[in-house]
């Protein structure tokens, strides 16, 4: 059957349309995107402003006639934190589902980080045994950790790169004390976090997910996306630490003339990379690998297993 997965994050709205088959990997189709930063989009109360909420049902409801030139036979709509956090959100979900027709499912984070984890395991397999998964967003900063599809340990903590940009980073480039101070604020927080992981055996393989950390290993030297999806693609924390520095010292034109840098992305990237070596640091992690599969694929894999009868509703 073809499948919709619409995902209202704090950056995108993204529908991906897959092809799937029980007992396959899910074929992507085609892949729709609207940039909408929902994060930035805030009252000083942290409501979706009004006219964030017009532009959010405008994006949905093309993204609904993409869905149906597409074929798709059916739609997985959910939301993250962007939705999930905010002051209106029972508004946003009413207004989104009157003015187009589509109940947004708000996801946990939690749910998030299990979910991203399930499509790490299976695009690694068994063989990976115990995986640690780090997933930055544009709201959260999702930490899963286990042995089976069902990870063992998970957390999410409001460490997205929109997020901290809009709250810490005003400036272009950044004032080197809020830099300072952002870099605090990420460490104390996923400090608060790492010893319900640590009390678990280390992981065998830690890999990350999300448009973050794939854009900082390819500042790293990983392969371009041009290369596909089966090209190794790591990141080494040495690295990472050497670009850090830059980063903060450029402004964001400067960055989205780096490699693999989007323009949209590009004022986010440096709150992203603390985080990234924040995680990494505190968790001990010297390299991790980038997984293609994050929390699309996670919601589609699901589904799947749903209607085979190996999952549950």
């Amino acid at each position: 059957m073809r499948l919709g997965v619409l995902d209202v994050g704090s950056n995108t709205v993204h529908l991906l349309v897959v092809d799937a088959h029980r007992g396959a990997r899910p074929l992507p189709a085609y892949s729709h995107k609207a940039e909408l930063r929902l994060a930035e989009l805030l009252d000083e109360d942290g409501s979706i402003s009004p006219a964030g909420v017009e532009k959010l049902a405008a994006t949905v409801r093309e993204a609904m006639v993409v869905a149906e030139d597409k074929g798709v036979e059916d739609l997985l709509p959910f939301a993250t934190s962007a939705v999930r956090d905010a002051a209106n959100a029972d508004h946003v979900l009413e207004r989104v589902a009157a003015e187009t027709g589509v109940e947004l499912k708000v996801l946990s984070g939690e749910d998030e980080a299990r979910l991203t984890f399930l499509a790490a395991r299976r695009w690694f397999g068994w063989s990976a045994g115990r995986l640690l998964v780090l997933d930055i967003g544009g709201g959260s900063l999702e930490i899963a950790y286990g042995i089976d599809e069902q990870p063992d340990a998970a957390a999410s903590l409001p460490l997205g790169a929109g997020r901290l940009t809009g709250s810490w980073l005003p400036g272009d480039p950044p004032d080197p004390a809020d830099v300072r101070a952002l870099r605090r604020h990420v460490r104390h927080k996923i400090a608060r976090v790492v010893g319900d992981f640590s009390r678990l055996s280390a992981p065998d393989h830690v890999v990350a997910t999300s448009k973050t950390f794939k854009q900082l290993a390819r500042l790293a030297g990983a392969p371009r996306s041009a290369e596909g999806p089966y090209a190794q693609r790591e990141l080494v924390r040495a690295s990472l630490e050497e670009w850090v520095p830059k980063l903060a010292a450029m402004p964001a034109a400067e960055r989205a003339a780096l490699p693999g840098v989007s323009e949209g992305r590009a004022r986010q990237l440096l709150a992203g990379a603390l985080v990234a070596e924040g995680a990494m640091d505190l968790f001990g992690v010297e390299r991790l690998e980038i997984c293609p599969w994050a929390l699309r694929e996670g919601v589609i894999l699901r589904r799947l297993d749903t209607l085979s009868g190996n999952g549950t509703p």
